[in-house]
């Protein structure tokens, strides 16, 4: 087996290419900078450029999986330059490997699994979405992802077939969202947003790279929500950092009003709430590692040797 995948040096990328290296798939990446191009047996290296719809197609040779994972940050502030970035680097890296696919002729690239977001679900505290609702959350994060899960779909008109991972909120000590949450804590200033009781849905950054091959083994289609079976509100999710972080939590909640003085319209981040289902992977068989979010705070900050024997245990999981 062989994939494409976009993204890789992110922080869901490098998981999923250890993973495939653990399991003996085979990589090609795309990368915009030329100096980050290698080339070794099993992980090679091409260069593209999606604002000038630039790509090297000998990225497609023998793939038969894309993994897209290219896509801006959307934790920088919602000014009208940045929304622009947000959603044109998600647009313009499926349309630049659309329309390159028909140009390489003959070629064997069957599927790809795109990530997309749970952000597409309206903000709720009592619904619990899973992928048929139809309904889009009217927030700019809600635009966005709907935009980028149809021009995933377009791949179909080259009958190759799509998957959409949904994916929440990510836990890793390597970055992301996690670690701008404990930094607070860290430094005796952490406290739940607003009410606190708005739902993270969330995953582990190790079950999130297995889920993706999980899609890719098990040959499925359509929409799947990346998430753990167990969201939690954000000041359970508060209180279990400041937990394992063994620090304390004396400060009142913060009102969302001042996060929005602070961060402006990019602060609904933190208080929106999807309680979002697992059950459809799960059916799928898949079974979490980390289902619990007390476990995988505990397996992030505190598990130093542990990680290894879980590593041993699922390295050779895809191998078919």
């Amino acid at each position: 087996m062989k994939v494409l995948i976009t993204g890789s040096t992110g922080l869901v990328g490098s998981e999923i290419v250890n993973l495939c290296k653990q399991n003996n798939i085979s990589v090609n990446y795309l990368t915009t900078r030329k100096d980050k191009i290698v080339s070794q047996p099993n992980y090679k290296g091409f260069y593209w450029n999606p604002e000038k719809n630039e790509i090297d197609e000998n990225c497609f040779n023998g793939v038969t999986t894309i993994i897209n994972l290219a896509g801006s940050s959307i934790s920088k502030r919602w000014t009208r330059s940045n929304k622009k970035k947000i959603l044109n680097s998600r647009v313009k890296s499926l349309r630049t490997l659309l329309g390159a696919i028909p140009k390489v002729g003959p070629h064997s690239i069957k599927k790809i699994v795109s990530a997309s977001a749970i952000g597409i679900y309206p903000n709720s505290l009592s619904q619990y979405y899973r992928e048929d609702v139809e309904e889009v959350d009217d927030s700019f994060l809600g635009e966005v992802v709907s935009i980028w899960e149809k021009e995933v779909d377009a791949f179909e008109k080259l009958n190759i077939q799509t998957a959409k991972i949904r994916i929440g909120l990510v836990m890793s000590g390597k970055g992301g969202a996690l670690s701008e949450m404990a930094k607070p804590v860290k430094y005796y200033v952490g406290a739940a947003m607003g009410s606190g009781n708005q739902w993270q849905s969330w995953i582990h950054l190790q079950d999130l790279g297995r889920l993706f091959l999980h899609v890719i083994s098990k040959d499925l289609t359509g929409v799947y929500n990346a998430v753990a079976p167990n969201p939690v509100t954000n000041i359970k999710l508060t209180k279990e950092i400041a937990r394992v972080l063994e620090k304390p939590l004396f400060l009142p909640n913060i009102p969302q009003t001042l996060m929005r003085l602070v961060l402006g319209e990019m602060s609904y981040l933190l208080f929106a709430s999807q309680r979002v289902s697992s059950k459809k992977i799960q059916d799928s068989g898949f079974d979490f590692i980390f289902p619990n979010i007390c476990r995988a705070l505990e397996n992030i900050y505190l598990d130093k040797g542990a990680q290894t024997a879980i590593d041993a245990l699922y390295r050779n999981e895809f191998i078919s």
